[in-house]
């Protein structure tokens, strides 16, 4: 598996804003990898899915996800308060906590496997658990508590083609649906590198026009763009589009991929 230095770790999972704050804080003594062993030292080259946290700091959701449906709220200017939220791969619930957090007034946390959603989210009754289930086989008629007004994606091996139109036909009209785009499950199998890992900003380019074209024809709008602030599996840059279900596409020429890409691979490769 590939390694990465400590602190460029800590910029890419969002624990520090800049090298430098990061290397700060391990001389400090207060960061931490899943194990609660202290890590010492800026340069440690640490397995990329190494999940790692500061001392006494505890994370803000249940999982990293929570950061960023943060993100995308922030960026798009976004409010789920008083919505009911369909969180779509909620998996342990980071989607689902943040969208909470930001006053959601239901979410549906749906998720094709099992026993993964936090306890205190299952405990929660402003979270209907539907779990063990495929989305793509899914109607508005599964949804108790109403069509969702807003929806989340975040899911793996599965690409965004199987989701959006099956979701047209469940949230409402000019709904919000906030997706992160995963390049690692979009791209055809020899755009993809070694061990999984996409880090051609051509590659990124390519699957963001051809995800984004799809979305339009298939009746969304696409409002905004930006990049994941974690990286995700083997530390593949990711991204976030806000696009609306409006029956029919509406053009959007401040979208501007080449500039996204640039700003992720400057963000995350720079260091």
């Amino acid at each position: 598996m590939r390694k990465e230095r400590a602190d460029q770790l800590m910029v890419q999972q969002g624990l520090a804003e800049s090298t430098d704050k990061a290397k700060r804080l391990i001389m400090s003594g207060k960061l931490l990898n899943e194990n609660n062993q202290r890590i010492d030292t800026s340069g440690e080259k640490l397995p990329v899915n190494t999940q790692l946290k500061l001392k006494g700091e505890p994370l803000k959701y249940v999982s990293r996800g929570g950061y960023k449906l943060e993100k995308a709220l922030d960026v798009f200017q976004v409010s789920v308060a008083g919505k009911i939220v369909l969180d779509i791969g909620s998996s342990t619930g980071g989607f689902t906590d943040a969208a909470l957090q930001h006053d959601a007034a239901y979410c549906y946390a749906l998720d094709v496997g099992t026993n993964q959603l936090a306890w205190k989210l299952r405990q929660d009754p402003r979270v209907i658990v539907m779990e063990q289930t495929n989305f793509r086989y899914s109607k508005k008629e599964d949804f108790s508590k109403g069509r969702p007004q807003l929806a989340s994606i975040d899911v793996s091996f599965i690409s965004l083609k199987l989701i959006l139109p099956v979701l047209k036909d469940i949230i409402i009209e000019n709904g919000d649906i906030l997706a992160l785009i995963k390049p690692q499950f979009e791209a055809a199998r020899e755009e993809i590198g070694s061990k999984g890992i996409i880090a051609d900003p051509k590659v990124h380019e390519h699957v963001l026009e051809d995800i984004l074209s799809f979305a339009e024809r298939e009746g969304y709008t696409i409002k905004g763009l930006t990049y994941s602030p974690i990286t995700g599996g083997h530390g593949n840059v990711e991204f976030l589009a806000h696009l609306a279900w409006t029956k029919e596409s509406k053009p959007n020429s401040s979208i501007k991929i080449e500039q996204i890409v640039a700003e992720a691979h400057q963000s995350f490769y720079s260091k």
